[in-house]
């Protein structure tokens, strides 16, 4: 094979009201709307492309892992452990529901947060040395 896939380019999302869920993504994660309609709303949050996609109130992106355990899909980086706690605080400041800064063994720290609709989202401390070269 001769060409590699480069990056994800889109990730969607499933929401209940696309209204209510793009305005909190603007308001509360400064995700920059560009599109938006009755089914679906595009945003540019953290360097990727985010479709908000209107389903069904069971939908999540979240997945259960073989120990039953409820999983996020999707990790944010930041540029180190201030950054993360700077950015735990403000989302506990506006109300998001986050669990605690955690040590789960490896470099970093991260915690979680949620959405309107329950998607399970990660935060991490620890910013890609190939990303950091390219926009720091």
């Amino acid at each position: 094979m001769k060409e590699k896939l480069l990056r994800i380019g889109t990730t969607y999302i499933p929401v209940t009201n696309v209204e209510l869920s793009s305005e909190w993504y603007v308001t509360n994660l400064d995700a920059e709307l560009s599109y938006k309609d009755d089914d679906k709303a595009i945003l540019n949050l953290a360097n990727q492309s985010i479709f908000l996609v209107k389903s069904n109130e069971d939908q999540r992106s979240n997945f259960i892992d073989i120990y039953g355990e409820e999983r996020f899909s999707i990790t944010f980086e930041v540029n180190g452990l201030n950054a993360l706690k700077s950015i735990h605080m403000d989302f506990k400041d506006k109300g998001i529901r986050v669990c605690d800064i955690e040590n789960r063994g490896h470099a970093g720290r991260n915690f979680v947060f949620y959405d309107l609709d329950g998607n399970k989202f990660d935060v991490w401390s620890e910013l890609s040395p190939i990303f950091r070269k390219k926009i720091l």
